[in-house]
């Protein structure tokens, strides 16, 4: 398995070309890093004065093709690299395959050279190929897509070879050795931030008595603390050299201080209780029976029965979770929770009817006032049937607008379109707010309707009317 990048080399601020790509070279070229110029191949030019015939070819293409770009966008190299997954190759097959990715990328149109380094867990290679032609009569153009190609390729050749391919490859990565670090996988080391987050959850499953036990068993975690100028607490662990602020914006929702706070004075439940609660999902329970008679077999109804009793203790942790231990109180919520989630799409609604009727009527008195020369002109040609065909679809325009303008303003008077450019982006955020609660009340609505919905089926309550409350 390999991952590639293709990179543009461009001269660098107040050096020439051969320095800049003697910097650049010189760095792939490290003898600690190719065991003293081993591990290192090349095509069509001598790795060691790579520099100087890149560059020769350049004057070359100059005066052959008598094209001269600027400082700026002329690209003296291209740079390519090219990384394996640890353990699956050694230096020297790296150093082979990042050679027949280089030709074949190059179709031998351009000299190159590769090297492997050593100086990683994981095997890869640098390739830099020049940007002229061997000829010196054209110049590699870089294309839309050329990473994706150059992916395709270096896959092609790991399956020749017998090597991994990178599943779902992401093109842009975010963050430094992104891909490396899914390699290791289940080996993966935990960032400091997860081993603050993990510790901080375990202290608070312990229920310190109040903060400075808190502070103590964190310590005994291998957390030391300092208090920041602005009075926030960091923690720092073995082999961290910076503090980690203890603050949502640093660690995630409910890791502030404040937030640790609240939990150890009861006002709420740890952050790791948090994840695990909303990460389950309580289903509707199957109708096995129904399913039977419509043609299910007896692995279907081995499944169900499975899925049913999971939705159960679903249902039950949830009960139990929100102390609603009275099916009145049950209920009450589902029916709360209803109600909340109508109302904040009403409120939705209301926003988005006062948006739209800002829009509207902006365009309907940019609309009039587009052609309101025109109609007059139809006017002082007293509604001539000829002016009418010349400018019928102007006139047409302004008619509509006139209708709609009346329509919306309902006898009031004509705002101003800063003024409604203003109301406009005063809704937006509104809009912003209303649909946020009403994506969070739908979820809790749809939650607690199917905990009910579960609790009637287990009680014998589904399907009839309810004579009398339920005993507990």
């Amino acid at each position: 398995m390999a991952t590639t990048r293709l990179m543009k080399l461009h001269m660098d601020k107040g050096s020439s070309a051969a320095g800049t790509l003697n910097d650049r070279f010189n760095y792939a070229r490290n003898k600690d890093k190719t065991r003293d110029g081993e591990l290192t191949a090349s095509y069509g030019c001598d790795p060691e004065s790579a520099e100087a015939e890149f560059n020769l070819s350049k004057a070359q293409y100059y005066a052959v093709t008598g094209r001269v770009q600027s400082r700026g966008s002329d690209v003296l190299c291209y740079q390519i690299r090219q990384s394996f997954k640890p353990g699956e190759v050694d230096a020297e097959t790296a150093l082979i395959l990042g050679y027949d990715l280089a030709m074949r990328w190059t179709k031998g149109k351009h000299a190159f050279f590769v090297v492997s380094h050593v100086d990683r867990p994981h095997a890869h290679t640098h390739i830099y190929y020049n940007a002229t032609t061997l000829d010196g009569s054209g110049k590699f153009r870089d294309f839309l897509g050329s990473a994706k190609a150059l992916r395709r390729l270096s896959d092609r050749i790991c399956l020749e070879n017998n090597l991994s391919v990178v599943q779902n490859p992401k093109l842009k990565s975010r963050g430094k050795f992104k891909h490396y670090g899914e390699w290791l996988g289940k080996d993966k080391a935990p960032s400091f931030k997860e081993k603050l987050t993990a510790a901080v959850d375990t202290v608070l499953s312990s229920r310190p008595a109040d903060f400075d036990t808190f502070l103590s068993r964190m310590n005994h975690e291998g957390f030391e603390h300092k208090w920041g100028r602005s009075g926030v607490l960091s923690f720092r662990t073995e082999g961290q050299k910076r503090f980690t602020r203890l603050r949502a914006s640093t660690l995630g929702a409910g890791y502030g201080t404040d937030d640790i706070i609240d939990v150890l004075e009861g006002r709420k439940m740890p952050s790791g209780t948090q994840r695990k609660t909303s990460s389950r999902r309580v289903d509707l329970i199957v109708d096995i029976q129904e399913k039977l008679r419509e043609g299910k077999g007896p692995a279907y109804a081995k499944w169900a029965t499975v899925f049913n009793l999971k939705q159960m203790a679903a249902a039950l942790q949830y009960l139990q979770e929100n102390n609603l231990l009275n099916y009145s109180d049950l209920e009450a919520k589902a029916e709360a929770a209803a109600m909340r989630f109508h109302d904040g799409q009403a409120k939705l609604k209301a926003v988005e009817t006062a948006m739209k009727r800002c829009t509207d009527l902006r365009e309907a008195i940019i609309d009039y006032a587009k052609t309101r020369a025109v109609f007059e002109e139809y006017k002082t040609q007293k509604y001539s049937n000829r002016y009418l065909a010349e400018h019928e679809s102007d006139i047409a325009v302004h008619r509509a607008a006139k209708a709609a303008m009346k329509e919306l303003l309902q006898g009031e008077k004509l705002p101003k379109m800063e003024s409604l450019k203003g109301e406009w982006a005063s809704l937006l955020p509104k809009k912003k707010a209303a649909y946020g609660e009403c994506r969070i009340a739908q979820k809790d609505m749809r939650e607690v309707i199917a905990v009910k919905a579960n609790i009637d089926h287990l009680l014998g309550l589904a399907g009839r009317e309810k004579s009398r409350e339920p005993e507990r």
